[in-house]
Parts: structure tokens; sequence; C-alpha cells
């Protein structure tokens, strides 16, 4: 069991999850159901990205100095944590009486045209109507609600990864 948990294993199974991810956002969402992402789900996705990015070079690569792996490892886990805390706020939202969600903005493309990156983010995370609408839903849970299952379980991965890496190396036992 413990060797299909190695380091490499672990990174191949964070590309696997992001390139699930992607194409379940990408080709079922949008293409078949015709959902278009509010600003929230795409900085969801962002987030996946990074974190398949850096596992990708981990799982390629497969580093051998310590000092490498914790600094792809602290990528890998800025990638999924704001993916993460994004998904926490985007259920937030949903969540909220209807009399308190946010009015619909303009939009991403607008808000990235003609205001500074800053003021984008913050415009973002106060949501906006569109983020706190429910467009589908499997077994009950909405979109963000799903995502924010899937981050939860990358970051137990990132646990388990942190934990192959600081381990002491101990000598195999041959019988």
């Amino acid at each position: 069991m413990l060797k299909l948990a190695t380091y490499r294993s672990l990174q191949v199974f964070l590309v696997i999850m992001t390139v699930i991810g992607m194409s379940f956002a990408l080709f079922f969402l949008q293409r078949h159901l015709g959902l278009l992402p509010c600003p929230l789900c795409i900085f969801q996705r962002v987030g996946l990205i990074v974190m398949g990015s850096f596992a990708l070079i981990s799982a390629v690569f497969n580093p051998k100095s310590k000092g490498m792996r914790l600094l792809l490892w602290l990528g890998s886990l800025i990638g999924i944590g704001w993916s993460t805390a994004v998904a926490v706020r985007h259920v937030w939202l949903q969540h909220l009486p209807a009399d308190l969600v946010p009015s619909c903005g303009p939009g991403l493309n607008y808000w990235i045209d003609t205001l500074p990156v800053l003021q984008v983010f913050k415009e973002v995370f106060a949501g906006s109507g569109e983020c706190a609408e429910i467009a589908w839903t499997f077994i009950g849970l909405s979109i963000p609600e799903q995502s924010l299952i899937l981050f939860s379980v990358l970051l137990l991965v990132h646990v388990l990864i942190l934990w192959r890496i600081l381990r002491p190396v101990t000598p195999s036992h041959t019988a």
C-alpha cells in the first residue's frame, strides 16, 4: 500500500485530478451543459491549474533534494489552498439569504479591462449575484460544494506528500 503512495505517484495523482477537474469544468459544465463560469469559478480553476503545474514538474523531474521537493510542494499547496479558500467563499455566498446576496456586477472581463489588478481581486471576492446562483447540482451539492470536497481531498494529499518529504529515510530490511 505504501508503495502506491510514493512521492512521484502522489504527484501523478494530483496531475490526474487536475486534468479530471478541468475536463469536467470545460467539457461537461461549459460545453455540454452550457454553463459559463462566474468570477469565483475562474479563480478556483486558476488555483487548480497552479497546483497541477507544480505537481507535473514534480512528477516529471522527481527531484531528490528535500529542499526542491519542499519548494515544489509549497507552490502546489498555495495553488490548491487558493482554490479551497475561493470555494469556501463561493459556498458561503450561495448560502446567504436572498436579501443579503450582492447584486450582479458588470462581469470579470469588464473589471480586468477597466480596474487595477488589486481592485479586480477585491471586486471578485466581494462576489456578485451570479456567484450566488446555483445553476446545477449533483446529489444535492452545488458545483462550488463539489469543488470544495475535491479541493479538501487534494489538501489531504498534500499532507501525505509533506509526510513523504519529511519522514526520515530508513534502510530497507531484507529477509
